[in-house]
């Protein structure tokens, strides 16, 4: 895939894995204007490269990112030149949109603290790895803020309603042993296993079905939305597009030859 020149962000592609690593740790990797601007483009790269199958999303410097840049509030966009807050948060929302839909499967790998936008971008990616120095916190309510980056949308839908009232309106920050006991986290490893843990996780990823893993993160996605009438509806034309692809027939003759199958995404 194409990959443009980053300030903030470092990027590297191993054959169908990419890893995007935020890259600003003499600020606990605070995403800037220049680093949302990165983070959308990159977003949009990865989106538009089918050879890409699975995406693992971290931070720099034993750190995953520690929210917006609170330095640069009110100052200007990506290009320097000064825009309204709500343009800016259009913005944001762009950003969380492009990652949350990603086709590709994506994993959070949170070392350090996540918090504010940073605790709920880790949150627009469907797994959530982090090891045992990892802290979370959705801190906005300390700045005087409300809940962004989605985290109203994600946050009870992954750990329940009452215990998302009680992270945002308290802004407490949370260890990775109670991040993994309210179900914020898939996994909690030690700092030393966090790595390989998730490089195998995100190799069993691009090892699967791209068509069939897309359109199941996309009925995942929209299940608390739908009845279940149009759950069954959208798994049938989903199910149907299975059917008539390589990949299906692919599978079909691994398990018949006892192999394993070779998907290739079509």
């Amino acid at each position: 895939m194409d990959i443009g020149a980053y300030e903030t962000l470092l990027v590297d592609v191993d054959e169908s894995i990419i890893e995007v690593t935020m890259n600003r740790p003499h600020k606990k990797n605070a995403a800037d204007q220049t680093m949302w601007a990165e983070l959308l483009d990159i977003g949009r790269r990865i989106e538009a490269a089918p050879q890409i199958r699975a995406v693992v999303l971290t931070g720099a410097g034993g750190e995953f990112c520690s929210g917006a840049d609170v330095s640069g509030m009110g100052g200007g966009g990506p290009t320097g030149e000064r825009v309204h807050s709500l343009a800016s948060m259009r913005h944001i929302a762009e950003i969380c949109l492009t990652w949350y839909h990603l086709p590709q499967p994506t994993i959070a790998k949170v070392r350090g603290i996540a918090a504010g936008a940073g605790m709920n971008l880790a949150l627009a990616c469907d797994l959530l790895v982090a090891s045992e120095s990892a802290r979370f916190s959705e801190i906005f309510a300390r700045r005087g803020l409300t809940i962004d980056f989605g985290g109203s949308f994600t946050l009870p839908r992954r750990i329940g309603m009452q215990r998302a009232k009680e992270l945002v309106l308290l802004a407490d920050i949370i260890d990775a042993s109670t991040a993994a006991e309210i179900g914020l986290v898939n996994r909690v490893l030690a700092d030393t296993e966090l790595d390989a843990f998730v490089t195998d996780w995100a190799m069993r990823l691009a090892a699967g079905p791209p068509i069939a893993l897309a359109m199941s993160k996309r009925l995942l996605n929209n299940s608390l939305n739908a009845t279940l009438e149009e759950a069954l509806d959208q798994e049938g034309l989903a199910q149907t597009v299975n059917f008539s692809t390589d990949d299906t027939r692919e599978a079909v003759s691994a398990f018949m030859e006892k192999r394993p199958p070779q998907f290739r995404g079509r």
